[in-house]
């Protein structure tokens, strides 16, 4: 069979060429090289870098990972591996100290976290070490945020008054004795200062504990000796 010309409509219709770029996009940075970004002007986590479930570095995964286990065949009990990833989802929660929607995946345990406690706000800013350890790296980082606005810095400062303590901050205190301390190693100070309290808190608690058998233990003797 004959192959028949080309039109000469065919051949005057240009040639469109595919838009060529060499430069890497900021979409596909490595995650050691975003992670470094987005903290480099931020006191560093004092958990570090999840190296075993990286993605949970950009979320709030409330320190969850993978799990692996078996599932078993009622009929024949025969086990096959299988894995149990997180409930990741990603959501716009609203952030009344910067004003705005802020876009972060989240866990649904985390999330029914933040409605518990009234807010992503008060999810972020909260104080105990636990709540620390679930934020890991990206919610350090929106934690850092929060801290910078002016709503949050009002909110330290009437705590501040509340206890008694100088309405100024760490590096106001410090510049006025003399002595100029950035606001990082302030915040390393703070750390210290509250794992020295849970170390006592958890000294007195386990005092307590071990004076409570104590005294189970007493009572016990008398009543063996009644009986």
């Amino acid at each position: 069979m004959a192959c028949r010309p080309p039109s000469t409509s065919s051949l005057t219709v240009p040639f469109l060429r595919r838009a060529f770029h060499t430069s890497q996009s900021l979409s596909a940075r490595p995650a050691a090289s975003q992670l470094a970004h987005q903290h480099a002007t931020i006191p560093d986590y004092p958990h570090g870098i999840s190296h075993w479930y990286k993605q949970s570095n950009f979320g709030l995964y409330g320190a969850s990972r993978p799990q692996s286990g078996n599932t078993v065949s009622s009929r024949t009990e025969i086990k096959n591996r299988r894995k149990w990833f997180p409930n990741i989802h990603s959501q716009r929660l609203w952030s009344d100290a910067l004003d705005r929607f802020v876009r972060v995946k989240v866990q649904a345990r985390v999330m029914r976290t933040i409605d518990k406690v009234g807010g992503l706000d008060e999810y972020l800013l909260g104080e105990k070490a636990g709540r620390i350890r679930e934020l890991g790296m990206g919610g350090w980082a929106l934690r850092w945020r929060l801290m910078r606005t002016e709503k949050v810095r009002e909110r330290f400062r009437m705590q501040r008054v509340a206890m008694g303590l100088p309405e100024e901050g760490y590096e106001e205190v410090m510049k006025a004795e003399g002595g100029v301390v950035s606001e990082g190693e302030a915040v390393d100070r703070e750390r210290a200062i509250d794992r020295i309290l849970d170390k006592e808190t958890k000294r007195e608690d386990a005092g307590v504990e071990l004076g409570n058998l104590e005294m189970g233990e007493v009572v016990k003797e008398g009543s063996r000796a009644t009986v």
